[in-house]
C-alpha cells in the first residue's frame, strides 16, 4: 500500500465513480481498478460496492475513508510545516461559522485581523455546510475549527464555549410595543421562518415547543441572513434568532424589529470547535486563538 492507493480510493468515494474519478486523476480505469484490488487484498475486506450507478463503500471502506482522509490531512501539514520551518506561518486554514450565529458578525473581522498580522495565511470561510455539519466536517478533517452552536459533548472534538446568547423574536410587524417581551405561545401563534430541523437552534426551538404542546406555524426554513432578510421584509414571516444573528439582520432589515422571549426565556451557547484527535497546525492554531478573542471580546460588548 502507498499514498496514491489511499488519494486514488478517497477520490473515488468523493465522486461516487471509477470512470470519473480515473479523469480526474488521470490515471486509466484498469490502473485505477487494480490499486483498488490491491487495497482490498491488502486489507482482506471489499472496500467498494460496485453498480452501475457508481460506487459506494462497503462498511469496512467507511471505516478506511475516515481513516485515509486524516492520513492524507497530516501529509498536506507535514509537507506545508516543513517547507515553511523558520519562516512565516503560512498555510490555508478552513474556517466553519454556523449559519444564524454570532459568526455573520465576526467574519469580516477575522479576515482584517488574520491579512493585517498574519498575511501568510489564507482564510477559507463557509457559513454553508452543504450536506452536513459542522461536526462532522471537523471530525473527517474537512473544516479545521469552526465557531458553532454548542451541541453537547462530542468526544471526538474539542470545545471552548464562548458566549450563551438569548432568542429573540424578530418581526417587521407593528403590532408589538417597543422594549416589551414577547410570549414564546404568541410566537408560535405566528408564521414562522426557521432553519432546518439540523440545526441546533431549530432543536432548541423545538424542545421548548415540545414541552408547552405548542404546534407552530412554520411556512418556511432557511439558514440565509439574506434570504430571511428578504422574506422578512417581504411580510412573509417572523423569525426568532440570538441577538448576534438579531443584529446580522437589521443590518440588511433596519425595519426589523426584536423583542426578547419569555415564558420560557430560551438561550442557547455558542463555542468555538476543533477536532481532538487531528493535530492543528500552526496556521489553525493561529486562527482559532484569534476566532476565541473576537467571539469573547463580542460577547463582552454585548454584557
Amino acid at each position: 500500500m502507498d499514498i496514491r492507493k489511499l488519494k486514488s480510493f478517497v477520490k473515488i468515494i468523493d465522486i461516487g465513480s471509477i470512470t470519473r474519478a480515473s479523469a480526474m486523476l488521470h490515471i486509466a480505469q484498469p490502473a485505477l481498478s487494480q490499486q483498488i484490488a490491491a487495497l482490498e487484498a491488502h486489507y482482506g475486506r471489499q472496500l467498494l460496492i460496485r453498480s452501475k450507478r457508481g460506487v459506494v463503500p462497503t462498511e469496512a471502506g467507511k471505516v478506511l475513508y475516515r481513516h485515509a482522509q486524516r492520513i492524507l490531512r497530516q501529509i498536506d501539514e507535514a509537507e506545508l510545516d516543513i517547507a515553511s520551518a523558520s519562516e512565516e506561518i503560512t498555510g490555508v486554514v478552513r474556517v466553519g461559522l454556523a449559519p444564524l450565529g454570532l459568526g455573520a458578525l465576526l467574519a469580516a473581522q477575522l479576515i482584517k485581523k488574520i491579512r493585517a498580522e498574519y498575511p501568510g495565511i489564507v482564510l477559507y470561510v463557509n457559513e454553508n455546510v452543504g450536506g452536513g455539519t459542522m461536526s462532522e466536517l471537523l471530525m473527517t478533517g474537512k473544516m479545521d475549527v469552526a465557531l458553532i452552536f454548542y451541541p453537547g459533548p462530542i468526544p471526538s472534538l474539542g470545545f471552548e464555549r464562548i458566549l450563551t446568547e438569548e432568542l429573540h423574536f424578530v418581526t417587521v410587524s407593528e403590532e408589538f410595543e417597543d422594549g416589551a417581551d414577547v410570549g414564546f405561545a404568541d410566537v408560535a401563534q405566528r408564521d414562522l421562518i426557521l432553519p432546518s430541523r439540523v440545526h441546533t437552534l431549530r432543536q432548541v426551538i423545538e424542545t421548548n415547543l415540545g414541552r408547552m404542546s405548542l404546534a407552530p406555524r412554520i411556512i418556511a426554513e432557511t439558514e440565509s441572513i439574506s434570504v430571511l432578510s428578504n422574506a422578512l421584509g417581504e411580510g412573509l414571516g417572523d423569525t426568532i434568532l440570538p441577538l448576534s444573528a438579531c443584529k446580522a439582520v437589521q443590518r440588511r432589515l433596519p425595519e426589523a424589529r426584536s423583542f426578547r422571549i419569555r415564558n420560557p426565556n430560551m438561550r442557547i451557547n455558542m463555542s468555538v470547535c476543533w477536532s481532538a484527535q487531528l493535530p492543528l497546525s500552526e496556521a489553525t492554531t493561529v486562527v482559532q486563538e484569534n476566532l476565541v478573542a473576537l467571539a469573547r471580546q463580542h460577547g463582552e460588548q454585548q454584557d
